[in-house]
């Protein structure tokens, strides 16, 4: 009975398929669908590559142990500094790439979280290449010129490592002697910085031309004593470029 039911229901498919003259989709569209996915795939996955490799650069720019200096009124301009729009992206492409390799035609035979861990270990790879060849800086420099509306990474260091007020101060050398550095902030006001007790790693180059950021205390009008001197770039780089 049950077979007869099972006939009669090909029986009737077969009849709707001959009244309405379908035709099978012939294979070159399948082959089209699949290779627009995994050209989708592999697109998303280098543009994610590319947002994780600012996002690395954002963190070695960033001295994100300042955090425990900052008072409760400044953790704000903290997160200021995280670069969320980079972040949002990385998203959407892992996304875009998870979807990709999800509707492709080999895609249902993986799971759920080796699609997801594929795309992303893929955009991790090339995106940690790409930050070590220096792409990132130049991405997110030509990104920073391109876009009026964004915010750059140097933009917020400079904001933070300008508050002498609450202990952070950072510019060019424009000159040193054994007692004193003479600097000129990013708002382009001259400070005589005293330095003579101040932590210094080796890194630091006191240098006339040199950019340095420093963590102390205001002790009058344009006069800061240091307590701690970095160098501006990212941590254990001198400055280069920023």
């Amino acid at each position: 009975m049950i077979k007869n039911k099972a006939m009669k229901g090909s029986e009737k498919l077969i009849e709707t398929i001959k009244q309405q003259a379908i035709q099978p989709a012939p294979k070159w569209q399948f082959q089209v669908k699949n290779g627009l996915l995994w050209t989708a795939f592999l697109l998303a996955a280098l543009l994610g590559a590319m947002a994780f490799s600012v996002i690395l650069f954002a963190i070695q720019q960033t001295d994100f142990n300042v955090v425990s200096h900052l008072s409760h009124s400044r953790l704000e301009l903290f997160l200021g500094l995280l670069p969320f729009v980079w972040i949002a992206l990385l998203v959407v492409f892992l996304a875009i790439a998870f979807y990709s390799i999800q509707h492709s035609r080999k895609g249902y035979k993986l799971t759920v979280a080796k699609q997801f861990g594929f795309s992303a270990a893929l955009s991790v790879l090339l995106g940690t290449l790409f930050f070590i060849g220096g792409g990132a800086h130049q991405l997110e420099h030509a990104f920073a010129v391109n876009v009026e509306i964004y915010e750059s990474i140097q933009q917020k260091k400079i904001k933070l490592w300008s508050i002498p007020e609450d202990g952070y101060l950072s510019g060019k050398i424009e000159a040193v002697n054994d007692d004193f550095i003479t600097l000129k902030d990013f708002n382009n006001q001259t400070w005589k910085v005293a330095y003579a007790a101040a932590f210094m790693p080796p890194v630091v180059r006191l240098e006339q031309g040199e950019t340095i950021k420093l963590i102390g205390k205001i002790t009058s009008k344009n006069e800061f004593k240091a307590e701690e001197i970095r160098p501006w770039g990212g941590r254990g780089k001198r400055m280069g470029g920023n």
